[in-house]
């Protein structure tokens, strides 16, 4: 008896991935909780286990195709009993560059994506990007008669030969304008690398274009006044050091706009198509650089939570994000964010608000400036930051509030620790 290996959701919220590394190959014996391949979804990459037994006998879809539907039967495995005389093992056909080997399913389960792509045979001479195959599919288009203009003579969506469609006389035009996916043209006569984009970063892409196309931002700026919070960080890691723990400046500042989003409540929302959700708990958002682009893992309830347990929550969930072990209730949720780039001597930026989220705080360094108090100039310790908010959910005076609230709480530490 044969068994379709599928594409699996590996979240609630997946609805494809890539299937980064086959861990097994044909005529391999498998058993259940074997590890069998590496998926790739937009936040972590994750190891697929085995729930039949037998030996593995086919390979649907090879290492590198991406945009795979959950659901999608990538391989097939026969009972031990029902093979006779497995075949010695064998690697499958390495595909090329940008271009996915997808085997046809079996007649039993058909798939109008990979019934366009036909054999593999097929499949290693058309050269085409997964968006030109999906719309080849659905216009019942023949690829093998398509002179593919991207690089390298790849298929791209404009070869196809498909207008964009155009609303009727009288239609309201859409109140969200649409996101191009329109490929852009780039001069491959430049000297250059390509360098095929991940499942985090094209979801990177497609968020940050749609937060700038569909949210009005307003970005508010205030300079704080570090010195008693750096004052009140060195007496905490004194009293931390024979545990080994530290807090950071990173830890303190989500700790204090966590609890001036709770002063603030009108500023710790979401908004929606006919109403503003407006939360009862503040979940931070902490963005981490990784290798190959930026993840957010969420501090839940960091209002009620001491600094210190956030130091610790934070460096668990940043080494998780950096080894690509995140779970995805790690990252999941969140109602506003921080982005911190003082570290590389960035004094001040706007970031982009991460949707459905109206408010991020973004973070510059901490630097020694001239400051004018009473008449006199003196050195302080002072440090920029700026938040971008969603006009559409927050007005201008509750976003000033949130500014002045983050900044009281900065200045006078110890109401963190209240």
């Amino acid at each position: 008896m044969s068994v379709e290996v599928v594409m699996p959701a590996l979240s609630p919220t997946m609805e494809k991935g890539t299937l980064a590394k086959w861990l097994v190959g044909i005529g391999d014996p498998i058993k259940p909780g074997d590890l069998i391949a590496e998926i790739e979804t937009d936040k972590a990459t994750m190891e697929m286990e085995a729930t039949d037994e037998g030996v593995l006998v086919e390979i649907l879809v090879s290492e590198g195709a991406d945009d795979v539907p959950v659901g999608t039967p990538i391989a097939v495995i026969k009972d031990a009993d029902a093979t006779g005389d497995a075949p010695a093992p064998k690697p499958a056909p390495a595909p090329p560059v940008m271009q996915p080997v997808i085997a046809s399913p079996a007649p039993a389960h058909p798939h109008p994506v990979l019934d366009a792509l036909g054999s593999d045979k097929d499949a290693i001479r058309i050269k085409a990007t997964p968006l030109a195959q999906r719309l080849a599919a659905a216009n019942g288009i023949d690829l093998a008669k398509i002179d593919g203009s991207g690089p390298a003579g790849r298929i791209v969506k404009a070869d196809l030969g498909i207008a964009s469609p155009t609303p009727q006389v009288g239609q309201p035009a859409t109140a969200i304008p649409t996101i191009s996916t329109k490929e852009t043209r780039t001069d491959v006569s430049i000297p250059h690398e390509r360098v095929n984009l991940t499942a985090m970063r094209k979801t990177i892409a497609r968020r940050l274009t749609e937060s700038k196309q569909t949210i009005p931002h307003i970005y508010l700026t205030v300079d704080l006044h570090m010195d008693p919070l750096l004052a009140l960080r060195g007496q905490i890691n004194a009293a931390l050091a024979a545990t080994g723990a530290k807090v950071s400046v990173n830890d303190m500042l989500i700790k204090a706009l966590a609890l001036a989003l709770k002063e603030v409540p009108n500023c710790n929302v979401s908004f929606s198509t006919d109403a503003l959700l407006r939360y009862t708990r503040a979940d931070i958002s902490v963005a981490v650089s990784v290798p190959n682009g930026l993840l957010t893992p969420v501090m839940k309830s960091a209002d009620t939570k001491s600094v210190s347990a956030i130091a610790a929550e934070c460096k668990e969930l940043a080494e998780k994000a950096r080894t690509g072990s995140l779970l995805p209730e790690d990252y999941q949720g969140g109602t506003a964010s921080i982005s911190n780039m003082g570290m590389m001597g960035i004094r001040n930026f706007e970031a982009v608000i991460n949707p459905p989220q109206a408010m991020i705080m973004a973070v510059g360094s901490a630097e020694p400036r001239p400051v004018v108090s009473e008449g006199e100039i003196s050195i302080a310790t002072m440090m920029t930051v700026t938040g971008s908010f969603d006009h559409r959910a927050v007005d201008g005076a509750d976003a000033a509030a949130l500014m002045n609230a983050f900044r009281r709480l900065v200045e006078e530490p110890m109401r963190l620790l209240a």
